[in-house]
Formats: C-alpha cells, sequence, structure tokens
C-alpha cells in the first residue's frame, strides 16, 4: 500500500513539471523573419482580458495609448473599467503623427461609434429661437364679465332667460320687474311733463324755467336708474305709468351665473346674472424661474388642444405676474387668443408653445449635441477618421 501512494505522488510530481515546460514554451516570445517578437496564444488571451496602457491591442494589432469614459473624454485609466456612469471604457490607441494633434483629441473606432449610436451634425448659421413648452388652463377674459342688476328694490315678475349656460344676445330681455321707487318715479316725470306743457305760455321766464328744471330732474333720475331713452320716450307717449321695467343683457355672451328667480325680490345692486363674452378667452400658464428672461408682453403664441388634434391657435402674452408661487417657485402669464367659432371652452386644459427670439443670425447646433454636467456644457467636434 505505501509504495503505491508514493509512486501515486511521483507520477502526480511528473505531471505539474510537464505542464510548467509546456506554459513556459508557450508564453515565451517566438521570432519571425523580422526579428520582430510575435504575441503567442497565451499572451494574446491574456491581452483580451486585462489590456493595459502600453500593451497591443490583439485584436486591432495597435498600442493602447489610454481607456477613456465614451461619454466624458477626461476621465481616463490605465486599464480596462468602468466609467461614472456605469460604461464600459473604449481603448485609445496611438497613431502614427498624433504627437501633432492636441492632447483633447481622442478617436473611436467606426464599431465602437456604431454600437454607441453617435450621431454627427452640421453646425448652421439661423435665427436663434428659445423654444417654452408648458400647459395651461383656459378662463374668462375677466374684461368681458358683465354683471347684470337694479339701483332700485323690486319683485321679479317675469322670467326670460331661465338657466346657466344659455347664449343671450345684446339687448335681449333678461326679466321684467315691479319697483315702487319706479312707479313713483315714473309719476313724478309725468307730472314734470304736464307741468311744462301747462306752464310753457306763462309771462314770467323763471316760472317757465323752473318747470324745465323739474322736467329734466326727473328724466336725469329714471337715466340714473339705468331706464334708456327709448323706455323713457315710450312712457311720455303713453301717458302713463309702466307697471314694470324690462331688463336687457348687456352684452352678447352666456350666462355663467344666475340668481334670478320669478317672484323673487330683489335688493338694489344684488347680481342676478353675470354674462361672459366668450369671443376672446385668457390661457393663464406656468413658467419656471430661469425662464422669465425669454417672456416679454406680445410676445406669440400657440396652443394645442387635445380634443382638436393638430389645429394650431395663436395669441399672444397679454401679461406677465409681478410675482412667482411660493410652493413651485414658477411665474404665471396670462395669454390672450381669440374665439370666433367658441371652440376654447373656459376650464380646458391646452398644451401651450411661446417662442422667443434670441438672435437673428447665429450659430446654432443641435441641442442633443451638447453634454450637460451640470457645471459644464461640453461639445465633441468631429475631425474625421474617428477622431
Amino acid at each position: 500500500m505505501k509504495r503505491f501512494i508514493k509512486r501515486s505522488k511521483f507520477l502526480t510530481t511528473l505531471s505539474l513539471i510537464g505542464v510548467l515546460a509546456v506554459l513556459i514554451n508557450w508564453t515565451d516570445f517566438d521570432m519571425n523573419h523580422t526579428d520582430i517578437p510575435k504575441l503567442t496564444v497565451t499572451k494574446a488571451l491574456a491581452s483580451e482580458k486585462g489590456l493595459k496602457a502600453g500593451m497591443i491591442d490583439p485584436k486591432t494589432g495597435k498600442k493602447v495609448k489610454y481607456w477613456a469614459a465614451p461619454m466624458d473624454p477626461t476621465y481616463i485609466r490605465n486599464q480596462p473599467g468602468k466609467s461614472p456612469m456605469g460604461m464600459d471604457l473604449v481603448p485609445v490607441y496611438e497613431e502614427e503623427g498624433e504627437e501633432k494633434e492636441p492632447a483633447s483629441t481622442i478617436r473611436i473606432d467606426p464599431v465602437t461609434m456604431q454600437n454607441m449610436g453617435v450621431r454627427l451634425g452640421r453646425v448652421k448659421r439661423k435665427p436663434l429661437v428659445k423654444y417654452i413648452r408648458t400647459v395651461g388652463n383656459i378662463t374668462y377674459d375677466e374684461r368681458r364679465i358683465y354683471a347684470v342688476n337694479t339701483k332700485f328694490n323690486g319683485w321679479i315678475e317675469k322670467l326670460y332667460v331661465n338657466f346657466v349656460g344659455e347664449t343671450v344676445k345684446k339687448g335681449q330681455p333678461l326679466f321684467d320687474i315691479y319697483s315702487p321707487e319706479l312707479v313713483t318715479a315714473q309719476e313724478e316725470y309725468l307730472l314734470a311733463l304736464q307741468q311744462k306743457k301747462d306752464l310753457k305760455d306763462s309771462s314770467y321766464d323763471s316760472i317757465r324755467e323752473g318747470a324745465q328744471r323739474l322736467l329734466n330732474a326727473s328724466y336725469t333720475r329714471l337715466r340714473y336708474w339705468d331706464l334708456s331713452n327709448k323706455q323713457i320716450k315710450k312712457i311720455e307717449n303713453a301717458g302713463n305709468v309702466q307697471k314694470t321695467l324690462t331688463i336687457y343683457s348687456p352684452a352678447r355672451g352666456v350666462i355663467i351665473k344666475k340668481n334670478a328667480f320669478q317672484g323673487h325680490y330683489v335688493k338694489a345692486g344684488e347680481h342676478q346674472y353675470e354674462i361672459a363674452d366668450l369671443s376672446r378667452v385668457w390661457v393663464d400658464v406656468d413658467i419656471y424661474e430661469y425662464e422669465l428672461p425669454w417672456i416679454r408682453n406680445g410676445m406669440p403664441a400657440k396652443m394645442e388642444l387635445s380634443y382638436i388634434p393638430g389645429k394650431i391657435f395663436k395669441g399672444k402674452v397679454l401679461y406677465v405676474y409681478p410675482f412667482l408661487t411660493a410652493k413651485t417657485r414658477t411665474a404665471r402669464l396670462r395669454l390672450e387668443f381669440p374665439n370666433p367659432d367658441f371652440q376654447l371652452k373656459p376650464n380646458m386644459y391646452a398644451n401651450v408653445n411661446l417662442e422667443s427670439a434670441v438672435a437673428k443670425d447665429s450659430l446654432v447646433i443641435p441641442q442633443e449635441a451638447v453634454i450637460d454636467s451640470g457645471v459644464r456644457k461640453v461639445v465633441f467636434v468631429a475631425l474625421g477618421k474617428g477622431k
């Protein structure tokens, strides 16, 4: 048994010596007819797995100068690895005549460029425009909202417009109202008319002038209560008091608020209707604080709606609010858009594009060509041949 164990150890030792001899023979350099050393199989395998700066890449036969990050040429290492962005470092090779090139020049082989999806774009000279995209909310033009109320107390006898959302025209009847104060004012006006007729032939100028002043005062009182000349003329021609007065719409638009009901007691100054003219609307949008320098009043704006795809509405910046929203650190803009077909409805959401002209003639490059590290912006210039 002991003799068998010794024999096994002897054979194992001989095997290890043979393997070492083979490895030593394979790792030696072979000399060709040009007396230039040639990498053998073992050395080539080692080079593929652990190439370092100064070694020859067996795939290209070129000497590796260093390893650099694909997206940051300033990140250089002497051996393969990962960049801070998690990408594999790429080899940069020494080339003939490279001593004439700047130190910032890097070279990437075409295969690597294709795998990375590198695209080239030309520098152009054209007008420079700053594009700002944001979302907005359509709202009413506050200058086109009209309140309907009375300057006297009374009771609504009849309604002509009965619900919110109804479209009305300018001069359209809204409701009839009975007011004891208004009846008294009409009686005073009729008495003043009659007194003027009775005293027109008086020989005293002061009496005639007094009758005229009383008539003017009665007429002015009716006008101050928003009776039109046509309504006052109707009272004058009829010669009797009108029990109710018809209140008309002051503008064309849509009823957005209604407090009037038949038989309802109305106090002076209470809003019975609110009418909004939608022929022009406002759009409120928010932009970031750093975008404010590109905004000015009157600059053009374009808007798209999701329910009308493909149609672009054109408007302008009407007003820039003089304060920011504290929570979001955004600034609010008010845009104005014409709405002749009433397709723009309040409380709709819209996509808004603002275009600000920065320069009429400048050098322009594609935006995706700029690498923004947060501290500086870097652009690579293609010199040709992978440089």
